[in-house]
């Protein structure tokens, strides 16, 4: 690219620049929007109508840097700082996993637990961002969410994005998963449990790949068949939920069962599987005897 080029000529080299380090087609466009959107804070209907203009030099050189880093592969959620989650502008940092569209699913399935009209007590483990506590939170006013993760650094940003938002009835606890969630000494009780813990297995060769390379590692891999954590989550919830209480838990795409007897052999009913927008079965539940 050289300094004269205007905001069309800009993006249509810039695309073609990731194209031909094999990016998504359908990201492209997006994704070099996105970038110059930031560097010139301004919106994209902004972009479109001054597409002519001509970018100055300081600006250029700060777009070059940000698409070489998207192109030796940073995500773009961390080169931005933040990421869209269930109508969320959540802050991100490399200290947290990203938040992706499947784990809405888990929301989802979450919310239909949760009565909008009683003040039910939710429990969101490895909450990284925040994105799945706050967007809870945000769509039952009425629960009290607390929100555990074993990083303080990603607690930090979860604060800093229930601050921002203005959600108030989500707390923040360090813990590793529910070992230390205690009330007036007795082990702290909630109605609804959820978590999209580390699932993959510590061997698979994505964990070196795309994303994935530049994520924290404990909030990705866990153990040779990927279920470690799940198991003892599933152990551990059944001394933290209220009697009928349901726990709810994001997977792999090919873990459902395993993920189903797991809970089964636990001693919880009414084991059932949500599927993502693609139709995988994406999350599983089951309810405390």
């Amino acid at each position: 690219m050289t300094n004269a080029e205007n905001i069309k000529t800009t993006l249509l080299i810039v695309g073609a620049q990731l194209e031909a380090r094999g990016f998504d087609a359908e990201a492209i466009k997006l994704e070099s929007q996105l970038l110059l959107q930031h560097v010139l804070n301004v919106n994209r209907a902004w972009l479109i109508a001054h597409q002519n203009d001509t970018l100055e030099a300081n600006i250029h050189e700060a777009y070059t840097a940000l698409i070489n880093r998207r192109i030796n592969g940073e995500p773009i959620a961390y080169i931005l700082g933040y990421r869209e989650f269930y109508g969320l502008k959540l802050k991100v940092t490399p200290d947290t996993l990203i938040p992706r569209p499947d784990t809405e699913t888990l929301v989802e399935a979450a919310l239909e637990k949760i009565s909008p009209n009683l003040p039910l007590s939710i429990c969101d483990l490895g909450t990284g961002t925040g994105a799945i506590a706050l967007a809870i939170a945000k769509n039952r006013s009425k629960a009290q969410v607390t929100a555990v993760d074993f990083s303080d650094k990603a607690l930090e940003v979860a604060r800093q994005n229930a601050q921002d938002l203005n959600i108030l009835n989500c707390q923040f606890l360090q813990s590793d998963w529910l070992s230390v969630l205690k009330l007036n000494g007795q082990n702290q009780r909630f109605d609804v449990i959820v978590s999209n813990p580390p699932y993959i297995e510590a061997d698979d060769a994505h964990l070196s790949q795309g994303d994935l390379w530049f994520e924290p590692l404990s909030a990705l891999a866990s153990g040779k068949d990927g279920l470690d954590d799940i198991r003892t989550i599933i152990s551990q919830a059944k001394n933290h939920l209220k009697p009928s209480g349901w726990l709810m838990l994001e997977h792999g795409y090919n873990q459902a069962d395993s993920v189903s007897n797991l809970l089964k052999t636990a001693g919880f009913s009414e084991v059932s599987n949500a599927r993502d927008l693609a139709g995988i079965q994406r999350v599983t539940s089951g309810r405390l005897i």
